[in-house]
């Protein structure tokens, strides 16, 4: 069946659902401010104007360094009415970061919240472009850094009542012009810009509405943050297209998600990363099941508190793969068992997967490892390369597939399961470790508040890797490490109980709550790490 995707434009989208819902509120903000239908098209229509008074048209690259607030949404959607290229970033950046994606995106304009002006102290360079700065959230610094010194700023407040321009500045986007570029994490190298459509932008929210069952009568509760696909595209346009209301918070908290869940009659929800776990070891509460919550969309899920937590809290569970780059190609329905890694079932109207040898992108058979391959059967529904990097495009692209670096493989069923980021597989004595099977029994002691674990060379590892557990303990205070592999020894297989241990007082993770773990393989053996052979600690084999 052919899928008509000629109106499949964010800013098409929205002009389509104010026309139809008004001044029904969409979108509401822990700040007290709220979206209507009729207000996010209106009030974004005559920003576009004030952009375009800046010199700002197609193609341009308008950055938007915000927290999660109104501004954002309304910012991004005059941006795209321009025909201009919408660039979040995250707001947790600084100094090189930052200065890497000023200087890739040259940005025309840049929208800031006032507070994180301080962020650009060590930027050099990549202003060149630069027409004016918008500061939101407060007034214009008195003093600010050199990289944004020479570029006219104005507050966010006055410049929305400048008069506006009006309907012959503004243009009519079509599905395969780039909407946005959105920036990995960049934990193996400089962040890449992905180039997405509108197209793909729109899928998104199609995708995550139609396997949600989404209507109208739900409200969506967003705490990632808005720069990121997940919050922005999975949640906020799944909501816009369905017609449905979001309340959007700045940032999660494990203490009061439950409470806001209750107040704003959330009943879907994502969570990514380490944010599921954190809720499931809160203190358990007598409002536990007091919400409306009736399905969550997380990952990764593992089964020592999967099943336990869907029991406490009367909600579902629903488990998906993707990726910037290549939108969300699967998920689980509701007659799927809970099971960690699954996946899901391919979205195979939009999207051609395949598990291949990493050396020679050879097709291998169901159940075995490999990496996981995609290719669109829908145009624009897929990245378009990453800005200005064309060597990572075309290796990324490679056989005429897209490379995720993700390692998985299909079941009997035809199921799609998640194994590991290839690079985060350890590979030791011949075996491939799962790093997410190890921390998932590590975070089950009780000693250990967090762990990761990574594969590091040493020199009498013969090439392979030796596992290093790197775990997050009060203050970061060293525990009884014997008991502590007495304990996995028990639960993990002798070829990946950790041969390394290193408490740590917290462990670095990106602003979507991913661990990062390039840096804990570079820093290998520290003087703070305890390595088991020095106390002689030996694993017999069973029997």
């Amino acid at each position: 069946m052919t899928v008509d995707t000629s109106n499949w434009t964010l800013t098409g989208l929205a002009q389509r659902q104010a026309e139809k819902h008004g001044e029904r509120e969409f979108m509401s903000f822990e700040h007290g401010t709220s979206l209507t239908f009729a207000s996010l098209h209106r009030d974004s229509d005559r920003l576009a104007g004030n952009l375009a008074s800046l010199g700002v048209g197609p193609e341009d690259r308008v950055m938007v360094m915000l927290k999660n607030r109104i501004e954002l949404m309304l910012a991004m959607f005059a941006i795209m009415k321009l025909g201009a290229i919408f660039v979040p970033i995250n707001t947790d950046l600084n100094g090189a970061f930052l200065q890497h994606q000023m200087r890739n995106a040259e940005p025309r304009v840049l929208f800031l919240d006032a507070d994180l002006a301080d962020a650009f102290d060590a930027v050099q360079g990549g202003n060149e472009s630069l027409a004016a700065i918008v500061y939101v959230a407060g007034e214009v610094p008195a003093e600010r850094p050199d990289v944004l010194a020479g570029a006219p700023a104005m507050t966010f407040a006055a410049f929305s009542e400048l008069a506006g321009s009006q309907d012959d500045v503004l243009v009519t986007p079509k599905p395969e012009d780039i909407a946005c570029i959105m920036y990995t994490s960049g934990t193996t190298g400089p962040s890449k810009g992905v180039l997405l459509p509108h197209a793909h932008c729109y899928l998104f929210g199609r995708g995550m509405a139609r396997a949600m069952e989404m209507t109208e009568q739900d409200c969506q509760y967003v705490c990632m943050p808005l720069f990121h696909a997940m919050g922005l595209l999975m949640q906020v346009m799944s909501s816009l297209l369905t017609g449905s209301r979001v309340y959007c918070i700045e940032r999660f908290s494990p203490q009061s998600w439950l409470d806001d869940v209750r107040a704003c009659g959330a009943t879907v929800s994502n969570a990514l990363g380490v944010i599921p776990e954190f809720i499931f070891r809160s203190p358990e509460s007598e409002y536990d099941r007091d919400h409306k919550l009736r399905l969550v969309a997380a990952i990764p899920i593992a089964a020592e508190w999967g099943e336990a937590m869907q029991q406490r809290f009367g909600f579902k569970f629903m488990q998906l793969y993707g990726m910037t780059e290549i939108n969300i190609v699967s998920y689980t329905n509701q007659d799927d068992p809970l099971l960690p890694g699954l996946a899901g079932h391919v979205l195979d109207d939009f999207f051609e997967l395949r598990i291949v040898d990493t050396a020679t992108d050879t097709a291998l058979p169901r159940g075995e490892i490999g990496e996981i391959l995609v290719r669109p059967k829908v145009p624009f529904c897929l990245n378009q390369g990453y800005f200005r990097m064309p060597e990572r495009t075309v290796d990324a692209r490679r056989n005429l597939w897209f490379h995720t670096g993700d390692a998985g493989y299909f079941d009997d069923q035809g199921r799609l399961y998640y194994a590991d980021r290839i690079k985060d597989r350890i590979r030791r004595r011949g075996e491939n470790i799962s790093s997410f099977e190890i921390e998932q029994v590590l975070n089950d002691h009780p000693d250990v508040n967090e762990s990761a674990v990574v594969g590091i060379k040493v020199e009498d590892a013969g090439g392979e890797d030796e596992v290093k557990a790197y775990i997050v303990t009060d203050g970061g205070a060293d525990i009884d490490n014997v008991a502590l592999l007495d304990y996995c020894v028990e639960q993990i297989p002798r070829f990946a109980v950790p041969r390394y241990i290193e408490a740590v007082e917290a462990i670095g993770k990106t602003a979507t709550g991913k661990i990062q773990k390039e840096p804990l393989r570079q820093a290998g053996v520290t003087n703070r790490t305890w390595d088991r052979e020095s106390v002689g600690y030996k694993i017999a084999r069973r029997v």
